[in-house]
C-alpha cells in the first residue's frame, strides 16, 4: 500500500467555489437565436410585377423567415399580402411592388412600411382590413 501512495503525487487542494467559477451558467448554455420578426423598409414601384407579387432581398427574406408570402403594412392603415419573389438584386431595405395597386390605395412610391413573413390564409394582392 505504501508503494501506491508514493506513486501518486500530492493533489493540490482547490476549493469547490474556484471550480464552479469555470462552469458557465445555464443561461449561457442555452443561447437562443434571435430572429427578426419584422422590419421597416421602403416600398418601391416596379411596373414589371403583377399586383399579387412583391420582390424582396434574399438576405432580408432569410432574416424574416419568408418562405412564399409577405405582409406589408403602410402607416398602420393599409395592409397587403403578396407572393414573395426573392431576388438578390433588390436593395436590402426595399421591397418592390406593383404601382397600380399601390396608387389605387393611395400609397406613394418610396413610402415607409413594415414587412413581415405572412402567417394567415388570405389570398395575395389584396388589401386586408386593418
Amino acid at each position: 500500500m505504501e508503494e501506491k501512495e508514493e506513486l501518486m503525487p500530492d493533489k493540490p487542494k482547490v476549493s469547490i467555489s474556484k471550480l464552479l467559477e469555470a462552469v458557465p451558467p445555464a443561461s449561457a448554455l442555452k443561447v437562443k437565436e434571435k430572429r427578426m420578426r419584422e422590419k421597416r423598409i421602403r416600398l418601391r414601384y416596379d411596373a414589371s410585377l403583377q399586383p399579387e407579387q412583391a420582390r424582396i432581398n434574399q438576405q432580408l427574406a432569410k432574416e424574416l423567415g419568408v418562405k412564399d408570402m409577405i405582409e406589408v403594412v403602410v402607416a398602420g392603415r393599409h395592409r397587403f399580402v403578396f407572393h414573395a419573389i426573392i431576388d438578390e438584386d433588390v436593395e436590402y431595405n426595399n421591397v418592390h411592388v406593383n404601382p397600380d395597386l399601390m396608387e389605387e390605395h393611395g400609397v406613394a412610391d418610396r413610402s415607409i412600411a413594415t414587412v413581415r413573413a405572412y402567417q394567415g390564409t388570405e389570398k395575395a394582392g389584396v388589401r386586408l382590413n386593418v
